[in-house]
């Protein structure tokens, strides 16, 4: 019998799957390919203590960041927060966790979560407050750093279009961290801007299978933020 992955909205989605205390992973990179009708529908489940693992805790009014405003998460594990008053302001008053990581490391972390990988050892790191309090390994005559991977009970993503089986196509930069978060949780929901019928897409062009898909919103008009907007100045 074949299942239905297609839900009319995000809250939809999202029903039965939030909990407090969970752990979920969300997509994108800055605000580029952030499933951000998933993380609104996430602030309005009201569920707390979440830990997030994210490139970036989004800025102030957008991405993860509106869940910071609403205090639902406990801590983050990141690569880059810089663009976010709110983030800074909760982790000197002590009231936000933050385990930083290398963005590469961070990467693989999620790519061997999903491969099925419990840790891994890599050069980035050795020497450095990242090496605190983990085994530290010889290769070779090269010192190295034990990572371990990543597993979430939710992943929140976005992509540009899908069929109805949940095969992904990403477009351009959106294809970041999206794809790796997809093979890395137990649950994974996508919102997507094009959902298209079996078979419409070329079997060459699909980079995430439906196989690791759980649940599809389709969001066909999502605003897309721009974090810092350079033009040209006029002559």
């Amino acid at each position: 019998m074949a299942v239905n992955k297609v839900y009319p909205s995000a809250a939809a989605a999202l029903d039965g799957v939030m909990h407090d205390g969970m752990m979920i992973m969300s997509g994108g990179f800055g605000l580029c390919g952030i499933p951000s009708v998933l993380i609104e529908a996430i602030r309005e489940s009201g569920a707390q203590n979440l830990t997030c693992i994210s490139n970036n805790a989004g800025i102030d009014d957008a991405g993860l960041g509106l869940l910071l405003v609403t205090r639902q998460i406990k801590k983050m594990i990141s690569s880059y927060v810089g663009e976010n008053a709110t983030f800074a302001k909760q982790f000197l008053a002590g009231e936000l966790e933050i385990e930083f990581n290398p963005q590469g490391t961070l990467a693989e972390r999620i790519r061997a979560g999903g491969a099925g990988i419990p840790a891994f050892f890599t050069k980035t790191g050795v020497g450095t407050q990242i090496a605190e309090g983990k085994e530290i390994r010889a290769f070779d005559g090269a010192t190295y750093v034990m990572e371990r991977g990543l597993w979430a009970d939710l992943a929140v993503i976005h992509a540009w279009k899908a069929d109805t089986e949940g095969n992904l196509v990403y477009r351009k930069t959106a294809r970041n961290f999206n794809p790796m978060m997809a093979t890395a949780a137990t649950m994974v929901v996508v919102q997507v801007e094009h959902l298209v019928q079996p078979g419409e897409i070329d079997p060459d062009h699909i980079i995430t299978p439906g196989i690791f898909v759980n649940r599809i919103v389709h969001v066909p008009n999502v605003e897309k933020r721009i974090e810092q907007r350079t033009v040209t100045k006029a002559a």
